[in-house]
């Protein structure tokens, strides 16, 4: 692409290679792009310390996301912890006696058969199918609470004892009979009732039992009182690899059902953005319209016009160096001389060529002006005929 960077001037020369500028200018958005990407990859891999995929609240798992230190610390207190990843094995595990049922995750999983279990149930961040495993605790009061460190505000012996823990993520309301703790919103990060075969316990928010939080506040104090009771413990996790049928739930939802509502904005703004930028750096004037003239004018009436114009100025002069301009620009060639030759190299040359006098000639080319119209027609005839006799040689 050429660029011209000011106004040409007459006879002048100016650059026509495309400049640091213009280079900057036409590839800036390239460049932008690249810096985008290059920076996404960089933040990806620093808020991205844990090597392969995290599952949040396993007891096997030891990214910041799992609970590998809290499944230790149960253990070094003598609590049997029995991880399961499925109904059947968490059914298998409650025959073996008084447990405590730990429940991470129900997306995957039957909760009918889950709450036909005895025992104990600590159900922790997880709100699928909790009318069915809590019956009579309600969420969703107000908006939804941010966690963070909060006082315990209850008589309940396990939050009392841990004091401060990082609760929040859901606000409950439980049935008659119930202890909220944690007030978070209109409700209580912590609830917890007894029902017939046992007591159940919901929790906003698992955090404060992770391997990132534990050691922070009173969580592991909380998590340990909740879960410790001196009984095993069975651990329910979400299965690394759901079963075929499962993995759009156990009640017929498709996985758009189970997608948040906040991915499909997501991805239309995307589809915007891209239409956007697509219309932004494709755009164009349009195609080039032929502007059509009102008349054509053929060149020999504009050189009669321009003629009528001399004739009335009585500009023969300007008339005479417009035909001796023209002859020797078209001589010069012919006669093997350079562009901006004199008279001294034009005449002699000339004669030699023609024969003709050299004393004519250099009046023709390069004398007066002619007196007169009959003067300047017979300088206009004599020109025509020397460039005949140089095009017939």
């Amino acid at each position: 692409m050429s660029v011209v960077t000011g106004p040409p001037e007459v006879g002048g020369s100016y650059p026509t290679s495309p400049t640091a500028r213009s280079t900057w200018r036409a590839g800036r958005l390239v460049v932008l792009l690249g810096a985008l990407i290059v920076l996404a990859a960089v933040v990806g891999v620093l808020i991205s310390p844990d090597r392969g995929p995290s599952r949040p609240l396993d007891p096997q798992d030891t990214s910041l996301a799992g609970s590998k230190a809290l499944a230790e610390l149960l253990r070094a207190r003598g609590v049997t912890v029995d991880r399961v990843d499925s109904v059947a094995a968490a059914v298998e595990k409650s025959g073996t006696g008084n447990r405590l049922l730990l429940i991470t995750d129900t997306a995957y999983f039957d909760e009918f058969r889950l709450a036909g279990l005895d025992g104990d149930r600590l159900i922790v961040g997880d709100l699928y199918g909790l009318d069915i495993l809590a019956p009579g605790v309600r969420s969703g009061y107000g908006e939804v609470p941010r966690t963070r460190s909060r006082e315990p505000a209850c008589a309940l012996p396990a939050a009392t004892a841990a004091g401060t823990a990082f609760m929040g993520g859901a606000a409950f309301r439980g049935p008659a009979g119930a202890v909220g703790c944690y007030p978070a919103g209109e409700g209580h990060a912590l609830v917890t009732f007894p029902r017939d075969g046992g007591v159940t316990t919901v929790v906003g928010d698992g955090a404060f039992m992770t391997n990132q939080h534990l050691a922070e506040d009173g969580n592991a104090a909380l998590a340990l009182n909740l879960i410790g009771t001196g009984r095993a413990v069975t651990w329910l996790v979400r299965p690394e690899t759901p079963p075929p049928g499962q993995l759009a739930g156990e009640r017929g939802e498709t996985m758009y059902d189970l997608m948040p509502e906040s991915v499909r904005w997501t991805v239309f703004m995307a589809i915007v953005a891209v239409l956007l930028t697509a219309f932004w750096r494709g755009r164009r004037l349009g195609p080039v319209v032929t502007e059509r003239l009102p008349v054509i004018v053929r060149a020999a009436e504009t050189v009669e016009g321009r003629g009528r114009l001399y004739r009335a100025r009585r500009a023969r002069q300007r008339a005479a160096e417009a035909l001796r301009a023209g002859t020797i620009d078209r001589l010069t060639p012919r006669l093997g001389l350079g562009a901006g030759a004199g008279p001294q190299e034009v005449v002699p040359a000339l004669a030699a060529r023609t024969g003709e006098d050299a004393g004519r000639l250099g009046a023709a080319l390069f004398g007066p002006p002619p007196t007169d119209d009959s003067g300047l027609v017979g300088l206009a005839g004599y020109l025509d005929f020397i460039e005949r006799q140089v095009s017939e040689l």
